[in-house]
């Protein structure tokens, strides 16, 4: 990971993105956009055939975004002036004299529109916990491995209250929960990927399609099938 100087906005225009900070790894699907304020530590990495669009902001501009690193829905106008600012390439372009204060206001009606969005984060925070970490790491290699919490708990060493208690004071949410976002997660990786929807519920870990559907639209806001179609 890597701390950069100036706060940046990213967006994933096709693909998906997975950005990974201290307080864990957020999944950004097209309906997202990133921010990370300066100095954060943070790293991107791109799923499937991902076309990243990044836009920095003047510290004067960035002063108005959250301290923190945040994930928000994207508006059509917010996505719109992603693309304006950006080139496929994902960097800003090098505008010319008479269009740099065009841009300047654009950035600024960004800017609002990230004011005027929720926070909708997608993201799957880090366990501390050498217990938490050693279930955390067998459900990242088997997302699909559905062994319950009190199986996995005689397996380390610990009861099940004892997890549970430790999931809601680290993570805040019962383990059941964040195996749900786990999947998910893992869910919008293999979507990006190219996989279709059957195959995807069944690789991590829903006995059906109709009830991946549901726990997906209930996180990511859309339908795993509209998900793809707008990628």
């Amino acid at each position: 990971m890597h701390a950069h100087p100036r706060g940046h906005l990213v967006y994933a225009a096709r693909g998906v993105l997975s950005v990974r900070t201290e307080r864990g790894t957020s999944i950004v699907p097209a309906n997202r956009i990133a921010w990370t304020p300066a100095g954060f530590a943070h790293a991107h990495r791109a799923h499937g055939h991902t076309d990243m669009r990044i836009v920095f902001l003047p510290a004067s501009l960035a002063r108005l975004a959250p301290a923190h690193p945040a994930v928000f829905a994207a508006s059509d106008l917010a996505r719109e002036i992603l693309l304006s600012l950006t080139d496929p390439r994902g960097h800003e372009q090098a505008p010319s004299e008479h269009q740099r204060a065009a841009r300047v206001r654009l950035r600024r009606v960004l800017v609002d529109e990230l004011h005027e969005a929720p926070e909708q984060p997608l993201q799957l925070p880090e366990p501390r916990d050498d217990r938490l970490r050693a279930i955390a790491e067998l459900l990242y290699r088997e997302p699909a491995n559905n062994t319950s919490l009190a199986e996995l708990g005689r397996a380390i060493g610990a009861s099940p209250r004892t997890l549970s208690r430790l999931f809601h004071h680290e993570l805040g949410m019962t383990f059941y929960e964040w195996r749900t976002q786990l999947r998910v997660h893992h869910a919008l990786i293999l979507l990006a990927e190219g996989h279709d929807t059957t195959r995807v519920a069944h690789a991590c870990g829903w006995a059906n399609p109709s009830s991946f559907i549901t726990a997906f639209s209930a996180l990511v806001g859309t339908t795993p099938g509209r998900h793809r179609a707008t990628r």
